[in-house]
């Protein structure tokens, strides 16, 4: 939700209702305080339908700030922990009476958290089982995360010099318009080949290079007509079809 341009709008039908308080309303980007000034000057709306459609977007932030509320509380837990607080130290800042209810709070407080970085539209349901099943299916997707980028980084180890050595040495390559389209996405996408999205990219920029270059040879010319270039080539084909 984009808070500031619900209040904008908010502000734009109490000038149009003629607020005579309106020069007093907090700016658009301080929620809390304009939630405020709008409740108590909620009769400024003489037409009842803006004066309905205005309540309801009064609800809609309010939802907004409590959901908040709970993601930033939830965080400021785990920094607690982090620096050593034990959940008795948390007992009264959470307003519950023993350490094992602050536990339990500070779970239903992590479906906050859990929820925010969801891909699922569906809230999480605030319950400690359900938060755990949510926690065992994010910790699930950051190992298989965690697999891709680690094979992502060892296939960059191996195709990154490869990649490099073709390019030191394409002037001695057999270039026609297609190996010459390649060897410009190779160059293009080499300096910033980061995520596995890029690394597939190269990867299939090489292939695509070796294939030109190997029917460049089944025409009866050279693919490469230097000794660097040709050991280039041939390094390239062995390891994408490896």
């Amino acid at each position: 939700m984009d808070a500031a341009a619900v209040i904008g709008e908010l502000r734009q039908w109490h000038e149009e209702a003629e607020d005579e308080n309106i020069g007093r309303m907090p700016a658009d980007d301080e929620l809390y305080g304009a939630l405020l000034y709008l409740e108590a000057n909620a009769g400024a709306l003489k037409n009842q339908m803006v004066r309905r459609e205005a309540a309801i977007a009064r609800v809609r932030l309010w939802e907004y700030i409590r959901e908040r509320a709970d993601l930033h509380q939830s965080r400021a837990i785990e920094h607690a922990r982090a620096a050593g607080a034990e959940w008795a130290d948390l007992t009264p800042a959470l307003a519950v009476n023993a350490p094992s209810a602050a536990y339990n709070k500070s779970k239903r407080l992590q479906a906050a958290v859990l929820s925010e970085t969801s891909r699922v539209d569906q809230p999480l349901r605030r319950t400690p089982e359900a938060v755990r099943e949510a926690e065992r299916i994010a910790a699930a997707e950051a190992a298989a995360q965690r697999r891709v980028e680690e094979e992502a980084a060892r296939r960059y180890a191996l195709l990154s010099p490869v990649a490099r050595r073709l390019l030191e040495h394409r002037a001695g390559l057999n270039e026609d318009d297609d190996v010459t389209f390649w060897l410009d996405q190779i160059e293009a996408v080499l300096p910033s080949c980061h995520t596995a999205t890029q690394l597939v990219s190269l990867q299939r920029y090489i292939e695509a290079l070796i294939r030109e270059l190997t029917r460049v040879e089944r025409t009866g010319r050279q693919a490469a007509t230097t000794e660097n270039a040709r050991l280039a080539f041939v390094s390239a084909a062995e390891l994408v079809t490896t």
